[in-house]
């Protein structure tokens, strides 16, 4: 019985499909039909291949005629794609046999594969090279057609790994058979081992002509970060990121891409390892053949930072040709203490060439020659004996630093800043940004340093002021600031401070002078020892006799608020010879001169053994005095 589908399928009813019937029976008896189905079936054998022709097409089915009564259905799916045309003779397998309703299942695909690799296996073994088109990328390679389709595995598409293999879909691929599975029916080939025979070939010709200084064509096949390996026909060679360009790049894909065919320049050959350094730039002639002709050194030129470090700045001059600016040359008198103080990235700057080193593709630049050095004209502009104002900018243990100008700076010794006080620090005497007015005492241009005095906007006092008002004998009333085992410090007004040694303090033995005066106290004595050359003066307490304290104070209740009255006494008899220093040689602290210091350098404080309580005037004075010249540096 006809199935309702096919009667629907090939649009067969009413007349049309009776005569259909009767022209397939031939004259025989429609009730025959059933036998006649099983006998034209009966010798098929299922995985068989026979020829058959194309006598109807469907959407889903194509009808095959395979020359017995009964027609087979092959999917239409089977052809591919290809056209089909009723007539056309085409090969078949039989997949199944319905020996009941007598229905043929045909499969053209298994067909023509089997024919296809009965025709590779009887044409081709294992090492051949065949030619096939890239079907489609399938789980780990590739599927190739060269007549049956076989497998590439990616690990073997070429000599390196591959990104992204389907790429490859619909290009024509040379490969090697490497094996061939008769069983399975299955073929595996591989691209990459007939690439490295035939690479292995041309690189031992390439190792026997190639020579140094020789121009090559080569092919970019990977890039790096340090640079190119360039493939020279059978070897790859490694180009370098430094031999690409005379200029600076950053990346070797700022000049060159994967696949680009370029000139190189043979630099090294190592046979034995069988590698090769390439050279881009080498093809070019090379910008410092001329250097020193179209840079003479004391020029004046123009650059751009293209790169700022730790140490200094790199000008380009031009494409290939960068100076090293370094960070001492960047100005004459400021400290810099990095180079992005001054300069930035990409900046135009202005600069003259110091030196050139020609071998080692090298040239030294600065930037403060382009300006005139203001230590040249110093001295001009800051005479000795010229006076200044300018802004206290630091404060050392030694002194103060004075900003004369911009970069310019002035130091005023802390020896210099007062004609009777001993300055410990600079604090006790000015604050960091306070204005001061001083006078040039030194310039020195060639270490670039300027000793300024403060004290000397003054008339020396120990000139004629303090010999004259404190004359010997004359009574003076002051005030105890400081005792030691040796005697007692006396001021007598602001920055003078006299000496009360331990023997002058009574007729008495004293043993100490704590005996006799406190701290605090205020006392009435009497100069009997002035030494203006080194700048002491000499007091003693037992030779103020009561009408001298009695005539001081008369005066005292009639001086006025700051002022310091004194009164001519008797002059005592049996005067020292020297007078005791007025400072404790336990804390005296050898000052450095201004000439001998840097500005941030360290003073270490040296101990000195203090004399005993037994110590004369005279030996406490020889003891300390060369400590007090250098104190008190002129």
């Amino acid at each position: 019985m006809a199935k309702p589908e096919l009667l629907k399928q090939f649009d067969l009813r009413g007349e049309s499909l009776d005569d259909k019937v009767n022209d397939y029976l031939q004259g025989d008896s429609i009730d025959r039909v059933d036998e006649i189905l099983r006998d034209s079936v009966i010798d098929f054998e299922e995985e068989k291949i026979i020829q058959g022709k194309v006598v109807s097409t469907s959407d889903d089915w194509v009808i095959v005629d395979v020359g017995y009564k009964a027609e087979g259905e092959v999917p239409r799916s089977h052809f591919e794609g290809a056209e089909i045309i009723v007539g056309d003779t085409v090969d078949v397998l039989i997949e199944e046999v319905d020996e009941e309703d007598g229905r043929i299942m045909l499969s053209k695909r298994k067909a023509d594969r089997i024919k296809g690799w009965e025709k590779v296996v009887e044409t081709h073994n294992e090492g051949d090279v065949v030619t096939g088109r890239v079907l489609r990328k399938i789980k780990g390679g590739l599927l190739i057609d060269i007549g049956v389709p076989v497998f590439l595995p990616a690990s073997q598409i070429a000599i390196r790994r591959v990104g992204d293999v389907s790429e490859f879909v619909g290009k024509d691929l040379e490969c090697k058979i490497i094996k061939i599975d008769e069983p399975r029916m299955n073929i595996v080939v591989s691209r990459r081992k007939l690439l490295e025979e035939r690479r292995d070939e041309l690189k031992s010709n390439l190792m026997t002509e190639i020579e140094l200084d020789q121009v090559r064509k080569g092919t970019v096949k990977n890039i790096t970060d340090f640079g190119a390996f360039v493939d020279l026909g059978g070897i790859d060679g490694l180009l370098h990121i430094t031999d690409m360009s005379w200029g600076r790049i950053n990346h070797p894909n700022e000049i060159l891409t994967v696949e680009q065919e370029i000139d190189v320049k043979v630099l090294k050959i190592d046979k034995d390892r069988e590698r090769i350094s390439l050279g881009l730039k080498q093809t070019q002639p090379s910008p410092w053949d001329d250097i020193e002709e179209r840079f003479p050194i004391g020029s004046k030129i123009s650059g751009k930072v293209v790169n700022v470090l730790s140490y200094g700045a790199f000008i380009e001059l031009e494409e290939g040709i960068e100076g090293l600016v370094h960070v001492s040359e960047m100005s004459w008198t400021r400290r810099i203490s990095n180079p992005r103080e001054v300069v930035e990235e990409n900046q135009e700057v202005d600069v003259v060439v110091l030196e050139i080193k020609k071998d080692k593709q090298e040239i030294s630049l600065g930037m403060k020659q382009v300006e005139v050095n203001p230590w040249e004209v110093v001295a001009q502009k800051y005479p000795v004996g010229h006076y200044i104002s300018g802004k206290v900018r630091n404060l050392t243990n030694y002194g103060a630093f004075v900003e004369l100008e911009d970069g310019i700076d002035g130091l005023l010794h802390v020896s210099d800043m007062s004609w009777t006080r001993k300055i410990i620090h600079p604090s006790e005497k000015l604050d960091k940004g306070q204005e001061v007015h001083a006078v040039v005492l030194e310039v020195d241009q060639e270490r670039k340093r300027i000793a300024l005095g403060l004290k000397q906007m003054e008339e020396d006092p120990w000139v004629r002021e303090i010999p004259d008002t404190y004359a010997i004998g004359t009574v003076v009333r002051g005030t105890v600031t400081k005792t030691t085992n040796f005697g007692a410090f006396v001021q007598m007004e602001e920055d003078l401070e006299g000496l009360l040694h331990i023997s002058e303090l009574s007729g008495d033995k004293v043993d100490s002078p704590e005996q006799v005066v406190t701290i605090g106290e205020t006392v009435d004595v009497k100069v009997i020892r002035v030494d203006d050359e080194s700048r002491k003066i000499g007091l003693s307490l037992k030779e103020v006799t009561e009408e001298e304290s009695a005539q001081l104070a008369a005066l005292y209740e009639q001086a006025a608020e700051g002022e310091f009255p004194t009164t001519v006494g008797s002059v005592p008899e049996n005067l020292p010879d020297e007078v005791p220093d007025i400072e404790d040689p336990e804390d005296v602290v050898p000052v450095p001169e201004a000439g001998d210091i840097e500005e941030n350098a360290s003073i270490e404080e040296p101990t000195a053994d203090a004399p005993t309580e037994e110590a004369s005037s005279e030996e406490v004075a020889g003891e300390t005095s060369d400590d007090d010249e250098t104190e008190n540096r002129e």
